[in-house]
Parts: structure tokens; sequence; C-alpha cells
């Protein structure tokens, strides 16, 4: 497997470079959740870091490479969104609540 040293930026990991295995495509994944244990041994904490361009070409404006940009506010939940699934109505995530 090819791996590729990225960039984290914000949150606990700024400023540190990992290596982050590639896709079948050549690119790293679109999200990158890091597990940091409980030191009371309670559930762990997950930090979500979002795939963003680290630059563009100047002249075809091709992505040049990625980094990890800190996603504090992840709603996914991790979980994997179809096209052809509902969007979520409400905050609580079931789109019967919506209807009154």
């Amino acid at each position: 497997m090819k791996s590729q040293d990225t960039p984290f930026e914000g949150g606990p990991m700024d400023g540190r470079v990992l290596p982050v295995l590639l896709g079948p495509t050549g690119h790293p994944p679109k999200t990158y959740r890091i597990p940091v244990p409980d030191p009371r041994g309670g559930p762990p904490t997950v930090l979500v870091y979002r795939r963003v361009p680290r630059g563009h070409s100047r002249r075809l404006g091709l992505v040049q490479g990625w980094k990890y940009r800190y996603d504090p506010d992840d709603t996914s939940g991790g979980k994997l969104r179809w096209p052809w699934s509902k969007p979520d109505a409400t905050p609580s995530g079931n789109p019967d609540d919506a209807r009154g």
C-alpha cells in the first residue's frame, strides 16, 4: 500500500505530519478519525479531520496535494452518505419528526 506524508491543521494535531494510506484512486480518505484514549478509562474521544486541498496549480487549477483540517463540529457520526439516502430534516436526525 502506498502512503503519503500529510500535514494536519488545527486542533491537537496542529503542525504534525503523518503518513496516511492512499486509496485505490491515489487520494487519502476524505475524513481521518483519531481515537484518543481517556486517561480515566472512559470511552475514547475521537478527533475528526477533513481533507482539503493544500494548493492549486496556477494554470489549470489542479489540486497539488491534500491536508487535513480539524472539524470539531462533526455531525456525520462516521456513517456513509449515499446519493439516494434521505437527508436529515431535523437536528435529531429523524426526518419523521419534521412532519406535524
